[in-house]
């Protein structure tokens, strides 16, 4: 089956020394390729929500980014202003240490809070783990405790981390959200065969910085 890719793709810049013009040229990349979505930094919602107010792409932000540290009344506050702002789709940082600290209480809580303020705007909210902080087993825990929280989808990194996305933690998500959640792979994601890649082992999102390149690469 032919697959289309540009409608798997979150078209993303999240440098934080992005300017105004790199964001209306992703945008405009965007329409010109009809991808699923930008991703952008909270500060540079608006301008996006402009940029494609005559279209159907949508705008995705992100919450305790890079590091997930911020406390739960931050992360609440942070997505309800990105709603307001006109965000579609929130990607918020799960909070790793509470995680490796096993409490898992506290970061189920910390999820939810935003689901909540994100699905009574009809947002969808994606949960980014980190996979390269954490065992197998803690990516598990994570992915569960997303789906406990009431969240759309998990995400397997920031881009900012250590590593991004494999083949392998896309694999390991999906068999542990079957098709309840989304699946987003991200970071390192480069070229079209690597997307594909992500795709066969289970993703249904792709964030990436590089999707020209990537669906200019099928056409190659």
């Amino acid at each position: 089956m032919e697959i289309d890719i540009a409608r798997y793709i979150d078209h993303t810049n999240l440098k934080p020394y992005a300017t105004k013009e790199d964001i209306i040229k992703l945008c405009e990349e965007a329409k010109e390729h009809n991808f699923y979505a930008v991703c952008v930094n909270p500060y540079r919602v608006k301008l996006a929500k402009e940029q494609l107010k005559e279209t159907d792409i949508k705008v995705a932000s992100v919450i305790g980014f890079p590091l997930g540290a911020t406390p739960t009344e931050v992360k609440v506050f942070e997505a309800k202003k990105a709603l307001e702002d006109g965000a579609d789709e929130l990607d918020v940082v799960i909070n790793i240490g509470a995680l490796k600290d096993k409490d898992y209480e506290y970061v189920k809580k910390d999820i939810a809070e935003v689901v909540k303020v994100a699905h009574e705007k009809g947002a969808i909210v994606k949960v980014i783990i980190e996979t390269c902080y954490l065992t197998n087993e803690e990516k598990e825990i994570a992915c569960k405790l997303a789906m406990e929280a009431g969240a759309d989808f998990v995400k397997t990194s920031t881009g900012f981390g250590s590593e991004g996305a494999t083949v392998e933690d896309v694999r390991l998500m999906r068999n542990v959200v079957g098709d309840k959640l989304g699946v987003k792979a991200a970071g390192g994601i480069r070229t079209y065969e690597k997307a594909i890649a992500m795709i066969e082992a289970g993703a249904n999102r792709i964030g990436t910085s590089s999707g020209v390149k990537i669906v200019e690469g099928k056409k190659a």
